[in-house]
């Protein structure tokens, strides 16, 4: 099992909003991962990913299939066809869709089907019957600079060709960032800028050394690009906007077995630098186009072939029932295919999601024979066994992942089976100290106690003549771990492992919650529970740059609702000026802010207050131009700033004088219940700080997306009366419609 398993939400929904181009080996035909050797080396660096890896070969092999119409290089085998799967529960309609599908009545995909309801649902070998779609939106064509934007080297100007043009913009518009001001980024961008330039023929300078490189006329220019496309008005954006998703449309759906599934990234991802993830030794290399000669589309027998672009034909057509997705292609820099899916909300991906919890939910009927069978293991004479043992040991109590095996273009990234000598130090009786990079290159370090022949085993695991760079677990690999815990139940991985104990936890905390405060409380409890389990996994993040902003925007907040409280209660003052001696402790809060304090507040309140009010006049000028209707002018702003600026004497006048005047007709009674009313919003945004404060180096949507069966998190919504958009965003929502449909409160992992 790969350490890169997990794809989380946030990158899926960075790339488009719906789903993800994957890059997966569960997904390829089960004749192209034959024939992979199983023996493992001692050195990390000779492993293969648990199970071993392949040849790198400059083309990759031809696919053998009859159903193939047109074969390309980057098509994989197709797999046997065996048995049939019992009747979906709906038919094809008897029109004939056509390549680009076109919706029936409401624009979203068929909500109606309640897979989850249909027990034959995703049996079977085959995973549809018919299946049409409108293929995949390519980037737009590289537009070549003006003839002014130039690459100077050494300080003269240099006329590149078209495409080593795009590249140098590519390392020119992300100059300012991190990822430019990384030497291994510099160094493989500069190696492939200059291997481009080579095969478009050169250019009238001779070019060597990346220092001598000067983008800053071109970074200007991209600059420049972005400041217009900011400065951009609401109708010309939003005209923008329409364009984009009136040439979308036809590509967001498919037609599957008789009914509208929403598509994943439809998008084919666009040349530019590779960033990877982590310490990525590939990082700043040269991403090239993708054209439609390189693509696999998989398409129903008699299904209409979308057109590809003209002048381009498609590398293949397949027909291929036994996978998934849509189109495919072998991208350059990982030599690997990526796959165009359905989205993470389609019934294909949620059945998927079920059966990963479900297999995870049935390991409690195991769990304790399995931990008594390694327990006794961990003293076994024959090495492999042990080292089996100590693994799952590993993998059940600490959450380790499996790991696998990395080649030397790829991130040192380590799991639980490539751990190496130098990754694990004894501090004897039984304490051990982990300390490695995990997955997408985040730091695990932990210092641990482990059971006695635990820490016996690791201290035979890095005897002499072991060293650093040698593997600690040398007798196994994932693919072994993993088919010795078949035996105990059939789907059982080391990742099963991770999701069963993340749910396990969460169910254990939930049931030491109380039902008892506000929905702000509760949900500030259920995302403790979700930070014990983000913290089991080792899901960490990096605080961000705007944590700090964030943080400060929320203080304010909370200073502004104490004011206004302050200023409600000396408004009951001037109501009934004898209060503060019927109620001495309710006012007692009357000195809380300096007046010093107080006018921060009130200049920040203003200038908030003036920003909106021009806004607000940009806004209502840009409609009554669409309109036709006459604009509002300067005097109409001016009158509104002054207005502000009379409320701003008003307030300093207030804090000179210690004295509000109340409202008109306002009553004590009236003017207590509006306190209470900002006393509870002043409780539930110092909620919202603690939350903020308390994961800011914890990322809680990881585990929730992965790891926690999403039924958990409906059982908590229902049993504590929370509502659901609190808990799941709406994308969590829809990829787990059928965890909210299914399931009632007194369910239990």
């Amino acid at each position: 099992m790969s350490d890169s398993e997990d794809l989380t939400l946030s990158e899926i929904s960075s790339r488009n909003g719906h789903g993800a181009v994957k890059n997966e080996d569960d997904e390829m035909p089960l004749a192209q991962l034959n024939g992979r050797a199983k023996q493992k080396k001692r050195k990390s660096s000779d492993k293969s990913n648990g199970a071993p890896k392949e040849k790198k070969a400059k083309k990759a092999k031809t696919p053998s299939s009859s159903k193939v119409k047109k074969e390309t290089p980057s098509a994989p085998a197709t797999p046997k066809k065996t048995t049939k799967t019992p009747k979906p529960s709906q038919t094809p309609g008897s029109e004939t869709p056509s390549a680009t599908p076109k919706k029936e009545g409401s624009e979203e995909a068929d909500e109606g089907y309640k897979w989850w309801e249909d027990e034959n649902f995703g049996e079977g070998e085959e995973r549809w019957q018919t299946l049409e779609h409108a293929g995949v939106i390519f980037p737009p064509p590289y537009e070549p600079l003006p003839s002014y934007v130039k690459l100077y080297y050494n300080g003269k100007a240099v006329d590149l060709p078209p495409l080593a043009e795009e590249v140098a913009g590519y390392f020119a518009a992300m100059i300012e960032t991190d990822h430019a001001k990384n030497p291994v980024f510099q160094q493989n961008f500069f190696n492939d800028f200059l291997q481009v330039l080579e095969e478009s023929g050169g250019c009238n300078v001779e070019i060597k050394d990346f220092e001598k490189c000067d983008f800053s006329k071109m970074a200007a220019f991209f600059e420049k690009q972005r400041e217009e496309k900011k400065a951009l008005t609401k109708p010309e954006k939003q005209r923008i906007k329409e364009e984009k998703e009136k040439l979308e449309e036809p590509y967001k759906t498919c037609l599957m077995d008789g009914r509208r599934e929403n598509v994943g990234n439809f998008r084919v991802e666009p040349p530019g630098l590779f960033r990877g993830r982590g310490a990525h030794p590939k990082t700043g290399k040269f991403k090239r186009r993708v054209f439609p000669e390189d693509i696999t589309l998989n398409l129903g027998e008699g299904a209409p072939i979308p057109p590809a672009p003209e002048g381009h034909s498609w590398g293949a057509i397949r027909h291929d029932k036994t996978v998934v997705w849509l189109a495919m292609w072998r991208e350059n820099i990982s030599d690997t295919f990526k796959y165009v899916k359905l989205a993470a909300n389609s019934s294909i991906k949620g059945i998927s999601d079920m059966k990963k919890f479900e297999t995870a939910r049935k390991l409690k009927d195991h769990i304790q024979r399995i931990r008594a069978d390694y327990t006794k293991m961990l003293k076994d004479q024959f090495m492999q066994n042990r080292q089996i043992a100590t693994a799952t040991y590993l993998i059940d109590i600490f959450a380790l992942r499996a790991g696998g095996e990395k080649g030397e273009d790829e991130a040192d990234t380590v799991g639980c089976c490539s751990l190496r000598y130098e990754h694990v130090t004894l501090k004897p009786p039984n304490k051990v100290i982990f300390d490695f990079l995990g997955k997408d290159s985040i730091r695990f370090y932990q210092e641990v106690e482990v059971d006695r022949q635990v820490f016996k085993n690791l201290r035979i695991f890095k005897k002499e003549p072991k060293g650093p760079g040698d593997d600690m677990f040398d007798r196994i690999t994932p693919t072994i771990l993993n088919k010795h815990l078949q035996n105990y139940m059939k789907g059982l991985t080391a990742k099963v492992f991770r999701t069963y104990n993340a749910s396990k936890v969460m169910q254990d905390q939930m049931d030491l919650i109380s039902n008892e405060g506000t929905v702000a409380e509760k949900v500030v409890k259920y995302n403790a529970a979700n930070r014990t389990v983000a913290i089991l996994c080792n899901h960490q993040r990096t605080v961000s740059k705007n944590h700090e902003v964030g943080v400060k925007r929320i203080n304010d907040k909370i200073k502004e609702l104490e004011w206004q409280k302050l200023r409600l209660k000396k408004m009951i003052l001037d109501v009934d000026e004898k209060a503060i001696k019927k109620e001495p402790k309710y006012f007692e809060e009357l000195d809380d802010l300096t007046k010093e304090e107080q006018g921060v507040i009130v200049e920040r309140v203003i200038e908030r207050q003036k920003d909106q009010a021009e806004k607000k006049w940009n806004r209502d000028n840009e409609k009554r131009k669409m309109e036709k209707q006459e604009l509002l002018t300067k005097e109409d702003l001016k009158e509104k700033l002054d207005k502000i600026a009379e409320t701003r004497k008003e307030y300093l006048n207030e804090i000179k004088t210690g004295k509000v005047e109340a409202t008109k007709g306002a009553t004590v009674a009236s003017l207590k219940t509006k306190i209470e009313t900002v006393e509870n919003r002043i409780t539930n945004t110092s909620y919202q700080l603690k939350d903020k404060e308390d994961n800011s180096e914890v990322s809680l949507g990881t585990s929730k997306l992965n790891y926690i069966d999403p039924r958990l998190t409906v059982v908590f919504a229902k049993k504590f009366d929370v509502p659901i958009e609190k808990l799941f965003t709406k994308t969590l929502r829809d990829k787990f419609n059928w965890a909210i449909e299914s399931t009632d409160e007194n369910w239990r992992f």
